[in-house]
Protein backbone atom coordinates (compact mmCIF):
# COMPACT_ATOMS: atom_id res chain seq x y z
CA UNK A 1 0.00 0.00 0.00
CA UNK A 2 1.36 3.47 -0.91
CA UNK A 3 1.32 5.65 2.44
CA UNK A 4 0.17 8.93 0.48
CA UNK A 5 -3.25 7.21 -1.01
CA UNK A 6 -3.93 3.93 1.24
CA UNK A 7 -3.97 1.90 -1.47
CA UNK A 8 -2.45 -1.17 -2.86
CA UNK A 9 0.22 -0.54 -5.08
CA UNK A 10 -0.20 -1.89 -8.55
CA UNK A 11 1.80 -4.83 -9.51
CA UNK A 12 2.98 -4.94 -13.18
CA UNK A 13 3.18 -8.41 -13.42
CA UNK A 14 -0.27 -8.92 -12.61
CA UNK A 15 -1.20 -6.27 -15.06
CA UNK A 16 0.88 -8.06 -17.78
CA UNK A 17 -0.75 -11.38 -17.44
CA UNK A 18 -4.11 -10.02 -17.98
CA UNK A 19 -2.84 -8.28 -20.98
CA UNK A 20 -2.31 -11.76 -22.34
CA UNK A 21 -5.69 -13.55 -21.25
CA UNK A 22 -7.86 -14.30 -24.85
CA UNK A 23 -11.49 -15.45 -24.56
CA UNK A 24 -11.41 -19.44 -25.22
CA UNK A 25 -14.17 -21.13 -26.92
CA UNK A 26 -16.58 -23.10 -24.60
CA UNK A 27 -16.71 -26.57 -25.64
CA UNK A 28 -19.81 -27.71 -26.27
CA UNK A 29 -20.82 -31.32 -26.53
CA UNK A 30 -22.79 -31.37 -29.77
CA UNK A 31 -19.50 -30.49 -31.43
CA UNK A 32 -17.43 -33.02 -30.09
CA UNK A 33 -20.08 -36.06 -30.80
CA UNK A 34 -20.40 -34.26 -34.37
CA UNK A 35 -16.63 -34.57 -34.78
CA UNK A 36 -16.55 -38.00 -34.04
CA UNK A 37 -19.69 -38.99 -36.00
CA UNK A 38 -17.62 -37.11 -38.84
CA UNK A 39 -15.14 -39.53 -38.60
CA UNK A 40 -16.62 -42.15 -38.35
CA UNK A 41 -18.64 -41.40 -41.35
CA UNK A 42 -15.10 -41.05 -43.45
CA UNK A 43 -14.34 -44.53 -41.80
CA UNK A 44 -17.46 -45.96 -43.40
CA UNK A 45 -16.76 -44.54 -46.41
CA UNK A 46 -12.74 -45.84 -46.90
CA UNK A 47 -14.20 -49.11 -45.80
CA UNK A 48 -16.41 -48.66 -48.88
CA UNK A 49 -13.76 -47.02 -51.53
CA UNK A 50 -11.07 -49.95 -50.20
CA UNK A 51 -12.89 -52.95 -49.18
CA UNK A 52 -16.32 -52.40 -50.35
CA UNK A 53 -19.55 -52.73 -48.35
CA UNK A 54 -21.17 -56.23 -47.57
CA UNK A 55 -24.35 -55.58 -49.13
CA UNK A 56 -25.91 -58.86 -47.63
CA UNK A 57 -25.25 -57.14 -44.28
CA UNK A 58 -27.01 -53.75 -45.41
CA UNK A 59 -29.99 -54.55 -46.82
CA UNK A 60 -30.69 -57.76 -43.59
CA UNK A 61 -29.99 -60.71 -44.87
CA UNK A 62 -26.90 -61.41 -42.70
CA UNK A 63 -27.00 -63.40 -39.42
CA UNK A 64 -28.50 -61.89 -36.27
CA UNK A 65 -25.13 -62.35 -34.76
CA UNK A 66 -23.93 -59.73 -37.27
CA UNK A 67 -26.85 -57.21 -36.44
CA UNK A 68 -25.76 -57.90 -33.04
CA UNK A 69 -22.13 -57.98 -32.51
CA UNK A 70 -21.87 -54.23 -34.60
CA UNK A 71 -25.33 -52.97 -32.09
CA UNK A 72 -22.92 -53.72 -29.12
CA UNK A 73 -19.53 -52.79 -30.39
CA UNK A 74 -21.35 -49.28 -31.61
CA UNK A 75 -23.18 -48.76 -28.20
CA UNK A 76 -19.69 -49.35 -26.70
CA UNK A 77 -18.14 -46.75 -28.82
CA UNK A 78 -20.79 -44.17 -28.45
CA UNK A 79 -20.99 -44.29 -24.76
CA UNK A 80 -17.00 -44.25 -24.59
CA UNK A 81 -16.83 -41.33 -26.86
CA UNK A 82 -19.39 -39.84 -25.42
CA UNK A 83 -17.52 -40.05 -22.34
CA UNK A 84 -14.11 -38.41 -23.91
CA UNK A 85 -15.91 -35.53 -25.31
CA UNK A 86 -17.60 -34.91 -21.95
CA UNK A 87 -13.96 -35.01 -20.46
CA UNK A 88 -12.45 -32.16 -22.46
CA UNK A 89 -15.00 -29.85 -19.91
CA UNK A 90 -13.99 -31.52 -16.58
CA UNK A 91 -16.35 -30.07 -13.70
CA UNK A 92 -17.21 -31.50 -10.23
CA UNK A 93 -19.17 -34.39 -10.28
CA UNK A 94 -18.15 -36.00 -13.68
CA UNK A 95 -18.34 -39.88 -13.77
CA UNK A 96 -18.33 -42.27 -16.84
CA UNK A 97 -20.48 -44.51 -15.54
CA UNK A 98 -21.77 -45.09 -18.99
CA UNK A 99 -18.54 -46.57 -20.74
CA UNK A 100 -18.48 -49.79 -17.54
CA UNK A 101 -22.08 -50.45 -18.41
CA UNK A 102 -21.95 -50.67 -21.81
CA UNK A 103 -18.65 -52.65 -22.10
CA UNK A 104 -20.29 -54.89 -19.63
CA UNK A 105 -22.86 -55.07 -22.11
CA UNK A 106 -20.81 -55.74 -25.22
CA UNK A 107 -18.72 -58.57 -23.58
CA UNK A 108 -21.72 -60.87 -24.04
CA UNK A 109 -21.44 -61.52 -27.06
CA UNK A 110 -17.41 -62.55 -26.85
CA UNK A 111 -18.03 -64.65 -23.61
CA UNK A 112 -20.84 -66.53 -25.10
CA UNK A 113 -18.60 -67.04 -28.26
CA UNK A 114 -15.98 -68.33 -25.92
CA UNK A 115 -17.98 -70.98 -24.47
CA UNK A 116 -19.46 -71.88 -27.63
CA UNK A 117 -15.76 -72.57 -28.94
CA UNK A 118 -14.80 -74.06 -25.30
CA UNK A 119 -17.76 -77.00 -26.14
CA UNK A 120 -16.55 -77.57 -29.14
CA UNK A 121 -13.06 -78.36 -28.27
CA UNK A 122 -10.80 -77.23 -31.22
CA UNK A 123 -7.55 -76.56 -30.99
CA UNK A 124 -5.70 -73.11 -29.93
CA UNK A 125 -4.43 -73.28 -33.54
CA UNK A 126 -8.08 -72.98 -35.30
CA UNK A 127 -8.53 -69.50 -33.22
CA UNK A 128 -5.77 -67.77 -35.89
CA UNK A 129 -6.87 -68.64 -38.82
CA UNK A 130 -6.36 -65.96 -41.78
CA UNK A 131 -9.85 -64.00 -42.19
CA UNK A 132 -9.85 -63.60 -37.94
CA UNK A 133 -6.51 -62.16 -38.10
CA UNK A 134 -7.54 -59.77 -40.92
CA UNK A 135 -10.37 -58.33 -39.10
CA UNK A 136 -8.35 -57.72 -35.91
CA UNK A 137 -5.87 -56.02 -38.15
CA UNK A 138 -8.34 -53.63 -40.05
CA UNK A 139 -10.53 -53.12 -36.93
CA UNK A 140 -7.86 -51.55 -35.31
CA UNK A 141 -6.60 -49.35 -38.54
CA UNK A 142 -9.99 -48.69 -39.19
CA UNK A 143 -10.05 -47.06 -35.63
CA UNK A 144 -7.26 -44.20 -36.84
CA UNK A 145 -9.92 -41.34 -37.82
CA UNK A 146 -11.84 -41.46 -34.57
CA UNK A 147 -9.02 -41.67 -32.24
CA UNK A 148 -7.50 -38.44 -33.84
CA UNK A 149 -10.51 -36.77 -33.87
CA UNK A 150 -11.02 -37.68 -29.90
CA UNK A 151 -7.52 -37.01 -29.42
CA UNK A 152 -7.67 -33.29 -31.17
CA UNK A 153 -10.92 -32.81 -28.77
CA UNK A 154 -9.41 -33.49 -25.34
CA UNK A 155 -6.35 -31.29 -26.45
CA UNK A 156 -8.12 -28.36 -26.76
CA UNK A 157 -9.75 -29.00 -23.52
CA UNK A 158 -8.75 -29.85 -20.18
CA UNK A 159 -8.98 -33.12 -19.36
CA UNK A 160 -7.86 -33.60 -15.45
CA UNK A 161 -7.30 -37.72 -15.86
CA UNK A 162 -5.16 -38.47 -19.37
CA UNK A 163 -4.96 -42.22 -18.45
CA UNK A 164 -8.56 -42.69 -18.13
CA UNK A 165 -9.48 -40.20 -21.21
CA UNK A 166 -6.91 -42.47 -23.31
CA UNK A 167 -8.24 -45.91 -22.09
CA UNK A 168 -11.51 -44.45 -23.05
CA UNK A 169 -10.43 -43.13 -26.40
CA UNK A 170 -8.78 -46.58 -27.39
CA UNK A 171 -12.30 -48.51 -26.23
CA UNK A 172 -14.15 -45.70 -27.53
CA UNK A 173 -12.18 -45.73 -31.45
CA UNK A 174 -11.70 -49.24 -31.46
CA UNK A 175 -15.03 -50.30 -30.99
CA UNK A 176 -16.11 -47.83 -33.52
CA UNK A 177 -13.63 -48.40 -36.18
CA UNK A 178 -14.64 -52.31 -36.06
CA UNK A 179 -18.36 -51.63 -36.32
CA UNK A 180 -17.31 -49.92 -39.69
CA UNK A 181 -15.08 -52.29 -40.67
CA UNK A 182 -17.24 -55.26 -39.75
CA UNK A 183 -19.57 -53.64 -42.83
CA UNK A 184 -17.42 -55.06 -45.02
CA UNK A 185 -17.21 -58.87 -43.10
CA UNK A 186 -19.05 -61.67 -44.81
CA UNK A 187 -18.20 -63.69 -42.25
CA UNK A 188 -21.26 -63.70 -39.86
CA UNK A 189 -20.94 -66.29 -37.39
CA UNK A 190 -21.32 -66.10 -33.58
CA UNK A 191 -17.46 -67.13 -32.90
CA UNK A 192 -16.13 -64.77 -35.69
CA UNK A 193 -18.18 -62.29 -34.57
CA UNK A 194 -18.05 -62.27 -30.75
CA UNK A 195 -13.91 -62.88 -31.10
CA UNK A 196 -12.68 -61.19 -33.95
CA UNK A 197 -14.68 -58.01 -34.42
CA UNK A 198 -14.33 -57.35 -30.17
CA UNK A 199 -10.78 -58.26 -30.11
CA UNK A 200 -9.79 -54.64 -31.58
CA UNK A 201 -11.55 -53.24 -28.33
CA UNK A 202 -9.04 -55.18 -26.52
CA UNK A 203 -6.07 -53.95 -28.08
CA UNK A 204 -7.42 -50.52 -28.30
CA UNK A 205 -8.06 -50.44 -24.35
CA UNK A 206 -4.18 -51.34 -23.76
CA UNK A 207 -2.79 -49.00 -26.35
CA UNK A 208 -5.08 -46.31 -25.29
CA UNK A 209 -3.95 -46.76 -21.71
CA UNK A 210 -0.42 -46.86 -21.87
CA UNK A 211 0.43 -44.89 -25.13
CA UNK A 212 -2.39 -41.72 -25.27
CA UNK A 213 -1.94 -40.05 -22.43
CA UNK A 214 1.55 -37.85 -23.28
CA UNK A 215 -0.31 -37.00 -26.13
CA UNK A 216 -3.32 -35.91 -24.18
CA UNK A 217 -1.38 -33.67 -20.97
CA UNK A 218 -1.81 -30.22 -21.23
Amino acid sequence: MTPETGRRAPNPLIDQLAEDLAPVRTLKLRNGLALVTLALVATVLAVEFIKGLWMVGITGDASPFFYIGTGLLLVLGAAAATSVVTMASPRVGNRNEGPKWALAMAMVLPGAALLTLLGKGPSVAALGHTPGLHCLESGVASSLLVAGALVLWLRRGAPVSPNTAGLLVGIASTALGSAAYGLSCQLDSMIHIGIWHAAPVAVGAVVGRFALPPLIRW
